[in-house]
């Protein structure tokens, strides 16, 4: 029963990622034993812990990752001041479960949903650096050419909140295909408009070494332990099983 920090004990009882945890805790949101916690709280398996007032099993929940063909209009949030519709409305009703980062309302496609609060700081954190892999469709006269797009991996491109660079863009179709080694709000979005093609559609295909592939709109299936290997670890997947991956994505949406 030694003590720990509040907001891991939350990352482990499958409520959030520390970060997020963190937040939820700035936020007044959380009590320990009837007083509002504070940001540096340490607690033991004694303590009686509540998230706006309900009671949290701090006890470790079973670890669980899955993957979600995320459908436009979804937001990605546990919980939506709004009433909308939210990524959670589409999973089973499973303790703990929440996303794994944010995919834009209007945008659609991979999204992790996990109770797994350390996987969900690997996953979200910059310095771990994943990557994720759009497909995006644009509007204007013309599609982007290569020579536009490299302006989103010359490290030139300056946005409002700083500069922000692609690790990868190239022309498909009406759009691009656009890889960022960092997850922002709605980048994509941003750094493709900012050079004159703004999204009329965003699609994500891929997260680490997780592919889309073959799923459809609101479809979702629980990781195995090669998903996982395979999403935290994407230089060990075979070229062979890779490059089939990207065909696969091509054939479908490029």
């Amino acid at each position: 029963m030694s003590p720990e920090r509040l907001q891991k004990r939350l990352a482990r009882a499958g409520v959030a990622s520390r970060r997020a945890a963190e937040e939820m805790i700035a936020a007044g949101r959380i009590t320990v034993n009837g007083e509002v916690a504070v940001l540096g709280r340490t607690v033991t398996d004694a303590d009686d812990i509540r998230l706006d007032g309900q009671l949290i099993e701090t006890e470790s929940v079973p670890k669980v990752t899955y993957m979600l063909y995320k459908p436009r209009g979804y937001v990605t949030t546990a919980r939506d001041e709004y009433g909308r519709r939210n990524v959670l409305d589409a999973m089973p009703r499973i303790p703990g479960l929440h996303p794994v980062g944010r995919l834009d309302r209007d945008s659609e496609g991979l999204l992790l949903l996990t109770t797994d609060g350390d996987l969900t700081l690997t996953m979200t954190h910059p310095r771990f650096g994943h990557e994720k892999a759009y497909r995006a469709w644009t509007d204007g006269p013309a599609q982007p050419t290569q020579a536009d797009l490299d302006a989103l991996t010359d490290g030139t491109l300056k946005l409002e909140d700083g500069p922000a660079r692609a690790l990868q863009a190239t022309p498909a179709r009406g759009g691009a295909f656009v890889t960022l080694g960092e997850g922002r709000n709605r980048q994509v979005r941003r750094m493709l408009e900012d050079i004159g093609h703004p999204v009329t559609r965003l699609l994500r295909y891929r997260v680490g070494g997780l592919w889309l592939g073959n799923m459809e709109v609101g479809e979702y299936q629980q990781l195995d332990e090669r998903d996982l290997q395979d999403l935290l670890h994407p230089e060990k997947v075979p070229a062979a099983i890779w490059d089939r991956q990207w065909e696969r994505i091509q054939k479908r949406w490029g």
